[in-house]
């Protein structure tokens, strides 16, 4: 190709001032199309046209082109393959463009560097429109360089006249979109599991090791290491039911509506058969919305989905914010575990190790709450038929899955399977916890062990030692009622536990 097509989007401007020198100096290295604005000159060999050129100088936005969304860019092609089919089913496009429009969906399907060509900004005005005829246009220049025929050669195959039969952006992005999301979470769950198993595994380890629980950072009642690591595997699993059940929301499409859900341009045929259509070609159990106009300018599944991101996001938070301070020290904090060093932690104290891999965690999910704040914004934006602002919707959400799966493989990887304890400074720490009075209150009293706990604080002595001085019980009752199994597993009569 004379032009990059992956480079274009990000120097657009250049690209746009420089096609007059590129024309001049290359004699017959562009080709001139047309829109309602006028004439272009597009390099020659590049598979975008006009409406992708224009849309490239328009919005030199984030930076980022949709061709690295390769979940949407699927999606947007696979509409459009059972959109042709559907077309040619019913009679209303020829077999030789509906053939040629099928072969080169499935050649930008088998082959990601296509997706080069899907350059324009992800972030974009017009609900859309930019990537749709993007798309368009890939389509019918992969087509039309199948037939043995010129890019921008339209009389054959058009962009929007063959490609874009029967459809419109109002129906093909926001359809697009859904079944990108759902491509683009697939290994999400799978992530999450492996982080869930990481934390069964560091809970099964630690399943002897007596600890202090704690409340608003004090001291309360005991547990054991692995019941606190078992808690984290579990909060991760719930999570993972809900992101699934999120996602099920997204198989109900607007496809066939076209511009604001009448489905004006249709047969009245279309509207069944282009979705049977694409959940034969996807596999997912897609649905028609009973009402088409609703669904055109509603945006609920991705509000719903961007608040279960960001519910996981929280999650994850919290639990890198625990294992950061459970690993605190090593000498001045809890340091009741150790994370793995993963590399130096300053450039002026020596031997100095930080909880880099849970911060990184921290800040994926304060970024992924301000992607759900963005979501909601657009999402009350919206007018009227339509909601203008699904591209950034889009972008929030890609960007979302991307961050918080990078963030989850690492934190399984590099950190929770790396996790040890230090069980003696458990065992210290939980021998002179003022929380073990808590058992003692339904033999001696509320007030009795309050006054307990008091004088083991100003006193600096353990609560057996205080109840034991005092004649409070007999030493064989206190043992018993102190035993680790009968703290840390009260609800279960019978189950004497490990011996910790």
């Amino acid at each position: 190709m004379i032009c990059r097509a992956d480079g274009m989007a990000h120097d657009t401007r250049g690209l746009v001032s420089s096609q007059r020198e590129f024309g001049r100096a290359s004699g017959t290295a562009y080709r001139v199309e047309r829109d309602l604005l006028g004439a272009a000159k597009i390099p020659a060999d590049v598979l975008w046209g006009i409406h992708t050129f224009r849309a490239l100088r328009n919005f030199p936005i984030s930076g980022t082109p949709i061709g690295e969304y390769g979940s949407f860019v699927r999606a947007l092609v696979t509409v459009k393959r059972a959109a042709a089919r559907t077309n040619h089913t019913l009679g209303y496009l020829d077999t030789k463009r509906a053939q040629a429009i099928e072969a080169a969906c499935v050649a930008i399907l088998a082959d990601d560097s296509y997706y080069s060509a899907f350059v324009v900004d992800a972030m974009q005005g017009g609900a859309g429109t930019s990537s749709n005829m993007n798309t368009n246009e890939v389509i019918a220049n992969v087509a039309l360089k199948l037939l043995g025929e010129a890019p921008g050669t339209y009389a054959v195959i058009h962009p929007n006249d063959h490609v874009n039969m029967a459809q419109s952006t109002n129906d093909v992005y926001p359809t697009a979109l859904r079944l990108g999301l759902v491509g683009a979470a697939r290994h999400l769950p799978d992530s999450l599991r492996t982080l869930a198993a990481a934390f069964g595994a560091r809970a099964d380890a630690f399943d002897r090791i007596l600890k202090v629980g704690r409340t608003q950072l004090r001291d309360a009642v005991p547990m054991t290491l692995g019941q606190e690591f078992r808690a984290f595997q579990h909060g991760i699993e719930r999570e993972i039911a809900g992101l699934t059940s999120s996602l099920n929301g997204f198989l109900q499409i607007n496809l066939g509506g076209t511009a604001i859900g009448t489905g004006l341009n249709t047969d009245p045929r279309y509207r069944e058969a282009v979705v049977a259509e694409l959940g034969a070609l996807t596999g997912l159990a897609v649905v028609s919305a009973p009402d088409l106009i609703e669904a055109t300018s509603d945006v609920g599944a991705f509000v719903l989905f961007s608040g279960v991101l960001k519910k996981l996001a929280l999650k994850l938070s919290k639990i890198a914010s625990d294992l950061r301070l459970l690993s605190g020290g090593p000498r001045a904090g809890l340091a009741e575990i150790v994370l793995p060093a993963v590399q130096a932690g300053s450039s002026i104290m020596p031997g100095k190790v930080n909880p880099v891999i849970p911060e990184a965690v921290n800040q994926v999910a304060y970024l992924v709450a301000g992607y759900d704040l963005t979501v909601t914004m657009c999402a009350d934006g919206g007018q009227l038929q339509l909601n203008p602002f699904e591209p950034m919707i889009g972008y929030c959400l890609f960007s979302s899955l991307k961050i918080l799966q990078a963030a989850v493989d690492v934190l399984a990887s590099d950190c929770v399977s790396g996790i040890t304890a230090d069980s003696l400074r458990c065992q210290h720490l939980s021998g002179r916890s003022i929380g073990l009075v808590t058992a003692l209150v339904p033999i001696l009293g509320y007030e009795t062990c309050s006054a307990i706990a008091q004088r083991a604080l100003a006193e600096n002595r353990t609560i057996p030692d205080l109840v034991l001085s005092e004649n409070l019980l007999p030493a064989e009752q206190l043992e018993k009622l102190l035993r680790p199994e009968a703290l840390t597993r009260p609800n279960l009569p019978g189950d004497h536990g490990a011996e910790l």
